[in-house]
């Protein structure tokens, strides 16, 4: 391959991967915690109780409209991660089902962050607030697709650039293991439906995995050559 050949197919690798993944986790962090600094706190759990919801989302509508913008912002990069790591697994000649894989997950997470975070913006109107059954529906909806749903796919995400990996030996051999053991847990944290105590799993699943994404970002390479290197 020539020069010119290795910079045309570099050109055509899409967006940084890492970049996008650092950015989508700093929107996601940025908006966690600077809404908790806004509302003195962070929003309460599904299983208090339909009051204490609504107290809260009355008093810190503020901090709810900051997570939200944040948290919707997330979900871009996160959905340009998916596309771009799977086109990047395809140009590096993999045709398993596994770049497939991990494009429905990331999208799937991508497009459940999204929707969170218009819930939880429909939670900081004012006219929304008023009704304690409908705030409480609200935040279980917002807390289940920005919780269960986007961690499991986040799951599929990292098992669908993991598994070919490591058949093709795109990516350290560690950082494989590690990538599949939390893709795991996130696919486990699916119990927190029917089980309120194994909610745990979700940020045991989620912040290792978004790390991930960095690392693995950063280290995919861009064509076979680098790779056999």
């Amino acid at each position: 391959m020539t020069t010119t050949e290795s910079a045309v197919h570099r050109q055509q690798g899409g967006p940084p991967l890492g970049v996008l993944a650092v950015v989508s986790t700093a929107l996601f962090l940025a908006g966690l915690f600077i809404a908790a600094a806004v509302g003195k706190g962070f929003p309460p759990a599904p299983t208090v109780s339909a009051g204490t919801i609504q107290t809260y989302f009355h008093d810190h509508r503020t901090a709810s409209r900051i997570s939200a913008v944040f948290q919707f912002g997330s979900s871009v990069p996160l959905a340009l991660y998916a596309a771009t790591a799977s086109a990047r697994l395809r140009n590096l000649g993999v045709r398993a089902p596994g770049a497939t894989i991990g494009l429905v997950g990331g999208v799937l997470a991508a497009a459940f962050l999204a929707l969170s975070g218009l819930i939880t913006w429909v939670l900081s109107r004012a006219e929304i607030v008023s009704d304690p059954t409908l705030v409480r529906a609200l935040h279980d909806l917002s807390y289940m697709t920005g919780g269960t749903g986007n961690v499991v796919f986040l799951g599929l995400l990292v098992a669908g650039i993991a598994v070919p990996a490591f058949f093709t030996r795109l990516l350290p051999r560690p950082l494989v293991f590690v990538g599949l053991f939390f893709a795991v847990i996130a696919e486990l944290s699916t119990l927190s439906i029917v089980s309120d105590p194994l909610g745990y799993l979700l940020p045991v699943a989620r912040f290792p995995i978004l790390i991930w994404l960095i690392v693995a970002g950063f280290l995919l390479p861009h064509t076979r050559v680098r790779a056999n290197a």
